[in-house]
């Protein structure tokens, strides 16, 4: 997102992640994000710079999973001119370009452990050796760092230096992924709804409270980049008029009742070919999700963790749909 875009969650599910950028921003601290994949990092991380005293520097992203073994010192560090066959000029790595600034170091995890050595001088003595150079470097730069591992554990495996993990876990943030609050879903698909009809130039289109629902039901495994992927996907289906949702998360249809066969309680399944009313789909799907949990809405085997919903909503869908959990307990 831009530097004048509004974090979308910021009064609901990330107000934690937030309240703890606001807390830290105004320090030179190395920060730690930790979460799944697509669930934002790279926005909570230009957040930080925002609210920093260096939001006039430069903001730069590196995508450590990207960088080729054998060009991470070059990437990172720079080289000095005939350092090597092809460095005709001098270049100055990233931490350089980010002088004054903010280094947003994403997927550190991916680092080669000769590569973490490196680092580890830079973020302890705040100066570098550029390829084939002799005399240090200051950098004045603020280092965030972002993964979706386990650190900790890839420390124990010694996949991943013991001190760089403490250096750069001085004031970590996990955010969580998207199933865990799915308050936000709405206000999300709205802004990516709004954001694809411009990039695509067709005429906006309003995110409806079934929409929503239908979004809610979904667990998101790619989090808030596949939301971004599949609202894209729903906008050019609709092809300006609506968001068509349901054909955007593979649900086709003519309407029609789900059948249900009476030897073993099951709900069988449309053909491919039929699009069903939204409701059908929302009660089969929670009617399955009850089945695997034996008829348990809360706790951590219950339906409501299944659905990724809070076990409120979902109590409050079995009621609009006149869904009896207790006709799910085994018998």
């Amino acid at each position: 997102m831009a530097q004048s875009e509004v974090i979308v969650g910021a009064d609901g599910g990330l107000r934690g992640v937030l309240e703890r950028v606001q807390l830290i921003a105004g320090s030179d601290a190395p920060v730690l994000l930790m979460g799944e994949t697509g669930t934002g990092k790279e926005v909570v991380a230009r957040a930080i710079h925002d609210r920093s005293p260096r939001r006039s520097g430069p903001f730069w992203r590196v995508n450590c999973g990207a960088l080729a073994p054998e060009l991470i010192d070059t990437e990172l560090f720079g080289h000095e001119r005939g350092a090597f066959t092809s460095a005709v000029n001098q270049r100055k790595g990233w931490f350089e370009q980010a002088h004054g600034g903010t280094l947003f170091l994403d997927e550190i995890a991916e680092l080669t452990l000769a590569a973490q050595v490196r680092l580890l001088r830079v973020v302890q003595e705040g100066e570098l050796l550029r390829v084939g150079g002799e005399e240090p470097v200051r950098v004045n730069v603020r280092i965030v760092a972002a993964t979706h591992r386990n650190l900790a554990a890839m420390v124990g495996a010694h996949a991943f230096r013991e001190d760089l993990y403490y250096r750069l876990h001085v004031f970590p943030i996990v955010i969580p992924p998207l199933r865990d609050r799915p308050g936000d879903i709405g206000a999300l698909a709205a802004y990516f709804a709004a954001r694809a009809a411009t990039r695509f130039g067709l005429r906006p289109t309003t995110v409806s409270p079934r929409d929503v629902e239908l979004l809610a039901l979904y667990e998101w495994p790619g989090n808030v980049r596949e939301l971004a992927t599949v609202i894209d996907r729903a906008v050019l289906l609709g092809e300006g008029q609506r968001l068509d949702v349901a054909a955007a998360l593979g649900i086709g249809g003519r309407v029609v009742r789900p059948r249900a066969d009476l030897a073993s309680g099951a709900v069988a399944e449309p053909p491919s070919d039929v699009i069903e009313q939204l409701d059908v789909i929302v009660r089969r799907h929670v009617e399955r999700a009850l089945r695997a949990a034996h008829g348990r809405v809360e706790g951590p085997f219950g339906a409501a963790r299944l659905l990724g919903l809070n076990a409120h909503t979902l109590r409050g869908r079995m009621r609009k749909l006149q869904i009896d959990w207790r006709t799910f307990r085994p018998r």
